[in-house]
């Protein structure tokens, strides 16, 4: 069986990033264990990671921007601001870009909210149990209180009507 050829560091964050967006400290992470080579004498020699990600965001290849704008795109229709704030900083994103990001995702959170609810359930709850459950589910998708509770009084309001 062939040996596979040992890939640069390079090319293996130019394969990560082709398959999505990394944010920076992403990329960082999954770099680091081959950010090592080994010289003749047998000892491992660090490769400078930083000046590679300082180059690949210099090209342009390389956005904690554009990361934020995916995971904002992939995850508003099914949770809420709580819960995407905290996926970006276990990313690494910094505070300002997730501050500049929050103000979009807060007109739509209501919207989210209800179409999660309405796939998830579609039908007020019957008793204070169901209630419970289904405030507990809606807080598990990281939507406040207060749009919680906004839902709910708005399926209430259209059943009366």
């Amino acid at each position: 069986m062939r040996k596979k050829p040992e890939l640069s560091l390079k090319t293996r964050a130019l394969q990560y990033l082709a398959r999505r967006e990394y944010s920076r400290a992403e990329l960082v992470a999954k770099l680091r264990p081959y950010a090592q080579i080994e010289d003749d004498f047998e000892q491992l020699q660090p490769v400078d990671l930083e000046a590679l990600l300082d180059d690949l965001t210099a090209r342009g290849w390389l956005s904690d921007a554009r990361a934020t704008t995916q995971l904002l795109h992939a995850r508003r229709p099914r949770f809420g601001a709580q819960r995407i704030t905290r996926e970006l900083r276990q990313k690494g994103i910094s505070d300002e870009l997730i501050e500049q990001a929050l103000p979009a995702l807060k007109e739509t959170e209501l919207e989210s909210a209800r179409g999660v609810w309405q796939r998830k359930f579609g039908v007020l709850p019957q008793d204070d149990r169901e209630k419970a459950r289904q405030i507990r589910f809606l807080q598990t998708r990281g939507f406040g209180f207060d749009v919680i509770f906004k839902v709910l009084r708005q399926v209430q309001e259209d059943k009366d009507e």
